[in-house]
């Protein structure tokens, strides 16, 4: 609940800086007020063409916001779509912008690269996705 003009969105990065991880997340934590742009950055492995960026909120899960390969979005979901923009320009590094922050937005974001996706379908659940994959991976 938002206290007057204290309301603001709290943002951390798993992973922020570079002691020794291959993705690297730049800021390391972001404070924003209500309905203001938020930008993260990611600098995937070199030689990695999927992106992946995903959240997780107090006491919940992780949550899929998109995936992307190369400079193409190839999954995301309808919070995203709505709220979100993420981009991953040729040599330069990725980003994800929610573009009007809200309280819920408080959240720890992640994002993850691969070099290639993960198609093994293990059950009859729709589970080819990459992205179903890599959240599996990251979970366990």
């Amino acid at each position: 609940m938002c206290l007057g003009l204290l309301c603001c969105v709290v943002l951390f990065f798993w992973g922020a800086g570079s002691m020794d991880t291959e993705v690297t997340q730049r800021p390391s934590h972001l404070i924003k007020g209500k309905d203001q742009k938020a930008k993260m950055d990611c600098v995937p492995k070199e030689g990695h063409a999927y992106v992946y960026w995903y959240r997780k909120k107090p006491e919940g899960a992780f949550e899929f916001l998109v995936y992307l390969q190369n400079q193409v979005t190839m999954e995301d979901t309808a919070e995203f779509k709505q709220r979100f923009s993420a981009e991953c320009p040729q040599n330069s590094p990725c980003s994800l912008e929610i573009k009007s922050t809200k309280a819920a937005d408080s959240a720890l974001y992640f994002c993850a690269s691969s070099q290639s996706t993960v198609l093994h379908v293990s059950s009859s659940q729709n589970t080819n996705s990459p992205w179903t994959q890599l959240r599996k991976s990251v979970v366990s």
